[in-house]
């Protein structure tokens, strides 16, 4: 049986993760992982908090912790909230894992033995003032390819160049600012993947059903030329290297950080290791589709530098399949920014509303083929007219008239005419588009479809008037609310994947004994609960968004304003 492998890009351990983070990667791997499942798929979605390097030694001496134990706080943190937003990960690890060290130290091992991996002694910046080695996210200055102020020494996150600190404008030290710095030897290891350009490039010019904005990322790096890269840094946490003379060093984060999705796999695995193989997705899994998830500043090391640190070993480690690359999800077309208190924030998020609430938004503005922006106007108009008025009013008005009308079980009685059999075709139509736009890992397209097939049930309610056919035709009447009934487990069914907690509450309530699995005959399915079957009314689904909820999160969250003074 054909197994599906499902990772999202980690996230850093520095702090709340913000809705561009959870849209550009954790939460479409979730609906994906979801979907999967429910046809019926051996799936493994795995995740893992990024806690090596530069970002968490800061946030831990800005917060006065031991660097272990602000990791061990934030993991948990994240992992909390990954949990209120439904992310049904089978394992969410940590890269300060002992599996992690172990296959980290292998690799390179491996790497070294096939003749990747070389010392080489290199000038570094040495601040005077904190009498240390900087490492590059060590260093901030302006980015000589843009002009962006804040560019970190390795990678500008705004226009996504690699740098080296030397290359910065006006560089000073992110640990106190000062700019009394020189450069000083340090002996380093260096991955040649250089070596491995001609090989990267071929395996990429195999990936024709792979998104543009992921293969134009990779063969921009490898048209510039593919640069060896230094794994090692002057620091103390992170991944000791094994190596005589390396005993005050760590691996680069950007080298044991991809690993750790295998890491994490054997973290799961060790949680139970008579009945979980870890090795079988990662090593020979020739029957393993591997699909990654990432937003578009991870697609290079996704693209280039992991697959070759995989290559580079010569044993048949997994590829990955496919990488679903997204673009930014702007706040009212700016960044959003921690420390100006600009935009939403997980943990805020979830203090306003339930998940479901966030999690169908940011998949039906998923910043797939461009960047999107998140807006308090954009965000009620999608929860009034497709959650509230769309789904949640067919939801509600249904059962509850149902109820009202012939009690809580699905009448019996009449025959399914033609409005019942042009409602079939047209279903039909939509979960095909549907289906085929969740395989394509089409987000925004598929939750489109999503609405365009509750609008359909409602289009048939209106049409069929059973408030008229119970009075004039009560055979007819039967046959409408049981298509009706049946029509909101149909529609709850589909929308699993995208509103887990609400959908699944629902079809508690109408189908607790019916098992859940992805539809295919849309007929036997508006024929799933026959007469007699109970159901119960839920409540109201969804509470609207009022313009005095509007105000006062733009107040408390910042608007298009302060958004803009974050660029």
């Amino acid at each position: 049986m054909p197994r599906h492998l499902v990772t999202s890009a980690l996230p850093y351990i520095n702090g709340v993760k913000h809705l561009g983070n959870l849209v550009g990667s954790m939460l479409p791997a979730d609906v994906y992982a979801r979907y999967l499942r429910l046809r019926g798929e051996d799936v493994l979605f795995i995740c893992a908090t990024d806690e090596h390097g530069t970002p968490a030694e800061l946030a831990a001496l800005e917060e006065g912790l031991d660097v272990a134990e602000y990791c061990r706080r934030q993991h948990a943190v994240q992992k909390q909230l990954g949990e209120a937003f439904h992310l049904s990960w089978e394992h969410f690890g940590r890269s300060s894992s002992s599996q992690n060290k172990e296959l980290t130290q292998h690799f390179a091992r491996r790497l070294d033995a096939e003749g990747f991996i070389e010392e080489r002694t290199i000038e570094q910046v040495y601040s005077v003032d904190d009498g240390r080695f900087l490492p590059d996210r060590y260093i901030i200055g302006t980015c000589p390819h843009c002009g962006y102020e804040a560019a970190r020494g390795d990678q500008c996150e705004n226009c996504t160049r690699l740098l080296d600190p030397t290359d910065l404008i006006n560089p000073r030290s992110a640990v106190s600012g000062s700019t009394n710095l020189e450069l000083r030897e340090s002996r380093h290891l260096y991955f040649k993947q250089s070596l491995l350009a001609g090989e990267i490039r071929d395996w990429i010019d195999t990936q024709n059903d792979w998104p543009v904005l992921v293969t134009s990322i990779a063969y921009k790096w490898l048209d510039e030329g593919l640069m060896d890269r230094g794994i090692t840094r002057d620091l103390s946490w992170g991944v000791p290297v094994d190596r005589p003379g390396y005993e005050d060093k760590v691996f680069y984060v950007w080298f044991d950080a991809p690993i750790e999705y295998i890491g994490s796999t054997k973290e799961w695995a060790d949680l139970d290791p008579e009945r979980r193989d870890w090795k079988s997705w990662w090593y020979d899994a020739d029957d393993v589709t591997y699909t990654q998830f990432m937003a578009k500043d991870n697609v290079p090391f996704h693209t280039v530098s992991f697959p070759a640190s995989i290559i580079g070993t010569r044993k048949p480690w997994k590829l990955v399949s496919y990488i679903k690359g997204f673009n930014w999800l702007n706040y009212y077309g700016g960044k959003f920014s921690t420390s100006r208190g600009v935009g939403v924030f997980m943990n805020d998020a979830i203090e306003l509303l339930p998940a479901d609430y966030w999690r169908y938004y940011l998949m039906a503005n998923a910043p797939e083929s461009d960047d999107s922006n998140f807006t308090w106007e954009g965000f009620a108009t999608a929860i009034n007219k497709d959650l509230a008025d769309t789904f949640g009013n067919f939801v509600n008005r249904c059962l509850t008239f149902t109820r009202r009308s012939v009690g809580s079980s699905v009448p019996g009685g009449g025959i399914a005419g033609d409005a019942e059999r042009e409602l079939v075709t047209e279903l039909e139509k939509r979960l095909r588009a549907y289906t085929d736009n969740l395989d394509a890992k089409q987000f925004r397209k598929a939750t489109a479809e999503l609405r365009a097939l509750w609008a359909a049930g409602n289009a048939y309610w209106e049409r069929a008037e059973p408030w008229k056919a119970v009075k004039a035709d009560p055979e007819q009447a039967a046959v409408i609310l049981r298509t009706g009934v049946n029509l909101v487990r149909f529609f709850s069914l589909l929308a699993l994947p995208i509103i887990p907690e609400t959908a699944g509450d629902v079809l508690s309530r109408i189908a607790p004994d019916v098992p859940a699995r992805w539809p295919t005959d849309v007929a036997a399915e508006l024929e799933a609960l026959g007469p007699g079957a109970p159901f119960e009314v839920p409540e109201v689904l969804y509470r609207k968004i009022t313009d005095d909820d509007i105000e006062a999160w733009r107040s408390r969250f910042g608007g298009e304003a302060e958004a803009r003074a974050t660029d």
